[in-house]
């Protein structure tokens, strides 16, 4: 079953609701709460020969949105921006030169720094990748960032074979679980850490146990001598690490992995360098190496990207690939993004662009009871 929560939440005032479309936007760059406001704007009008108009449908608040409104990502917004890197659109019409694209296709931002956190937007056809559209849409608009890494990673990278052993910290982050659920399609055995400063960290764990990670420790057991005497009894080497924390994390991995071994860097949550002693690195002979999907982008064929994405949906279509979201409607941005900001969450914040007209389903109802609105308070804390 699809792993999603929703909410829905009153007091909100829908006048006009369908008359202008709504954007978040920001003029400067700092703190995503004092910064960004939701503002509602004139709708899209006629598009280009080349250009694609698009309806948003869902789009997640991802963290590298967040550095970006703060002004400290790789990719530099030119203010004023709407924010949001990733999320699906549905095609409501395009240009008379546009030939890959039809209305009712489902797309999704080829690059960076596209502006999902909006209702409506005017593309270039070639700024657009179609992605299939029998998958639930809140899926849909993560596939390309977090997924698609833990593709690119188990991939690219060493070389693997079934029955080969990866290790990874972070384990439990989005691109961490979909490495594990990954990893047992393509026949890999998964070693996972997570943080033990962690309040939830026993209820992480258990989470990869259930989703078939081989060995799922806490990150103050990873550096004992006896982590390290499991990892050397193993049947294979444990040759490949995945690295999106650093500090001393990053050390604990190197010391596990085989000489010759590769460790990839994809990510810094501790906000530390990557700390690798000498000694580690010269006997060992290690690679290091670094990862961005949107590097990877720039770099490799579209088709080359499709054929990613379609393998991905595929998964989750058959349900053998989770995500682990949490919804909230467009106009409740605020409460979402505080919701975003919360520390030690699992699922990830999704903003949902295509929610009910509720002002229309009262103007429905009131042909048959009068003021009745007791219908349109809705419980917040209900999913």
């Amino acid at each position: 079953s699809w792993k999603m929560l929703g909410t829905l939440r009153s007091g909100i005032c829908f006048n006009q609701r369908r008359l202008l479309s709504m954007s978040v936007k920001h003029s400067v760059c700092g703190a995503p709460q004092d910064v960004l406001k939701l503002e509602s704007v004139d709708p899209i009008g006629k598009v280009g020969p080349n250009q694609v108009a698009l309806k948003m449908l869902a789009a997640p608040i991802n963290p590298s949105d967040l550095n970006m409104i703060e002004g400290v990502y790789g990719i530099k917004a030119k203010l004023p921006a709407i924010p949001g890197n990733e999320g699906v659109a549905v095609v409501k019409n395009v240009g008379e030169k546009v030939a890959s694209l039809k209305e009712g296709d489902w797309v999704i931002p080829h690059g960076g720094g596209f502006g999902t956190w909006r209702e409506e937007a005017v593309a270039e056809e070639g700024d657009l990748d179609k992605i299939p559209n029998d998958i639930p849409a809140a899926y849909a608009a993560v596939l390309g960032v977090n997924p698609s890494t833990a593709y690119r990673l188990l991939r690219d990278f060493g070389n693997l074979q079934p029955g080969d052993y990866v290790i990874q910290n972070a384990a439990n982050s989005m691109v961490g679980l979909a490495v594990v659920q990954l990893a047992n399609l393509m026949g890999l055995k998964t070693i996972n850490i997570v943080r033990s400063d962690r309040p939830d960290v026993y209820t992480e764990l258990r989470l990869l146990d259930n989703l078939g990670g081989m060995l799922n420790v806490p990150s103050d057991y990873a550096a004992t001598h006896s982590f390290r005497e499991i990892i050397s009894d193993l049947d294979r080497p444990v040759r490949v690490a995945f690295n999106a924390v650093g500090g001393r994390s990053a050390e604990d991995m190197a010391r596990v992995l085989h000489h010759g071994g590769t460790m990839v860097t994809y990510g810094g949550m501790s906000k530390r360098p990557v700390e690798i002693s000498q000694e580690i690195l010269n006997y060992k002979q290690l690679d290091m190496r670094g990862f961005w999907m949107t590097e990877w982008v720039k770099r490799n064929s579209r088709e080359d990207r499709l054929v990613m994405l379609e393998d991905l949906a595929g998964w989750v279509k058959q349900e053998q690939l989770s995500l682990f979201l949490e919804l909230h409607d467009f106009d409740d941005f605020q409460y979402a993004l505080e919701r975003s900001l919360l520390p030690n969450r699992r699922r990830k914040i999704v903003l949902n662009m295509d929610y009910p007209d509720r002002l229309a389903q009262h103007d429905e109802l009131a042909k048959d009871k009068e003021e009745n609105y007791s219908m349109f308070d809705v419980d917040p804390l209900m999913h």
